[in-house]
This record gives C-alpha cells, structure tokens and sequence, in this order.
C-alpha cells in the first residue's frame, strides 16, 4: 500500500526519503545546545521529531552566533528556550527547554521519561553524569563531539563510551566550526534513526582534514577502542 504524501507537509522530504513513522514520537533528549547540540536539536526536528527535550544551562552570548542556531535577538535568553521558540516557529515543533546545569545529583531527574540520549555537553563532568545515569537506567545514550582544533569528532554509543579528560582550548575557536559541527550533527541525525528504525548502533568518526568518514556497527561488539583525547563540543 503506497501511503499518500501531504505536499504541505513541512516534512515532506523526509518523508519521500525515509518515513519516519512511529520513530517520530520517540522522547529523545539532547543534552547540550551549543555549537553541536543546537544543531543536532534542529535538524531533528526538521526531520520530523516531535518529542525533543533540551537541556542547557548557558544563556546565547553573541560570540555564538556564528556556530549557533540563534540570532542577535536572542543574545540573553536561556539557550534551551530559545531553541525551543525558534523550532516550533519554524516548524511547529514542541521542544521541552530544560535550562539548567547537568550534574551527576540531577541527572536522573532531568534524563527521566526520555526513550533515547543524546550527549553533546561540553565538559567531563556532565558528560560523566549522562553516561553514568545511561548505564544505571539502561538507557540508550549516543555521545557526540569534537576536539580543539576542529579537525575531529565522533559519536560512540554506550556502552564503550570513555568520557574524555577536559583539555585546554575551546573547539570553537576555529574558522570552520560551523560547517564541522553541521556535518556532525548530519552524521549524528542519521545514527539516530538507524537506532531509532532498527535498532542498529553505528558508532561514526570524522577527520576533517581529508574530510575522511569511518562509520562501524556495535552489533556483536562487547568492547570499543577508546575515542581520542579531546572529546568535546560547545
């Protein structure tokens, strides 16, 4: 049975591509809604997922602009509402804002209810507090990010995820920062509904140096070599 295409649907696309069907109601939650993360929460929702959570506990600064899906209107306000005020204008997506710092005495309140985790966090002890909990809970959990300098990121599922040493220097101090965390959030998006459809746990690095993409299934694997040093985002 061909199922009939709304042409005013702001996901038609998407859906001649891959229909995203009962996936779309996943609760997932992004953690993190920086550079990676802000991103990330956008092209999710364009693609069509309607239960978004967000949490953050940075307002938008203007040196963000450049790197972020916000606007020089928005400078001030907390990142999380921001985010979710632009997407559900731009396509009427319902996004949970959670403005507030992850830490590992709220992680369990703030990562409850969700069906999928997303970390794009920018420092070790939230990223630790994600992945604890995740393993707790025996959540689904996929962490994204990039090292200074901009010239790598990944994103390693649990388990097999090593939460990285917190090293000098900001990823974001680098010129191609926003193509680097767009593709990363294209290469994220993806992984995510693979799982999200069947399951399937593909862990993804990138080198942007040769612009060279090395994806391998977790299916079977009990361990993964560790990610390389510098595991960020901001």
């Amino acid at each position: 049975m061909v199922t009939r295409l709304d042409p005013n649907s702001p996901f038609f696309h998407e859906e001649r591509h891959i229909p995203l069907g009962a996936a779309s109601s996943t609760a997932i939650t992004v953690c993190g809604a920086g550079a990676l993360g802000g991103n990330l929460a956008e092209t999710l929702a364009r693609m069509g997922y309607a239960r978004l959570r967000v949490i953050d506990r940075d307002r938008v600064e203007t040196r963000n602009l450049s790197t972020q899906p916000y606007g020089r209107g928005e400078v001030g306000a907390p990142k999380a509402r921001a985010l979710a005020n632009t997407l559900y204008r731009a396509v009427g997506a319902r996004v949970e804002p959670v403005a507030e710092e992850l830490t590992e005495e709220n992680a369990s309140k703030l990562l409850a209810g969700a069906a999928l985790v997303v970390d794009a966090l920018d420092n070790r002890a939230a990223r630790a507090a994600v992945s604890a909990e995740s393993a707790r809970s025996r959540l689904p959990c996929f962490h994204v990010g990039f090292a200074p300098g901009g010239m790598y990121g990944s994103g390693i599922w649990e388990p097999g995820y090593q939460v990285p040493q917190d090293v000098m220097g900001d990823p974001c101090d680098y010129p191609l920062t926003r193509p680097l965390a767009v593709v990363l959030a294209g290469l994220a998006a993806a992984a995510v509904t693979r799982y999200l459809l069947d399951e399937s746990r593909e862990d993804f690095e990138l080198t942007w140096s040769d612009l060279r993409v090395s994806t391998w299934s977790r299916d079977g694997l009990e361990e993964l070599a560790s990610s390389k040093a510098g595991h960020r985002c901001c």
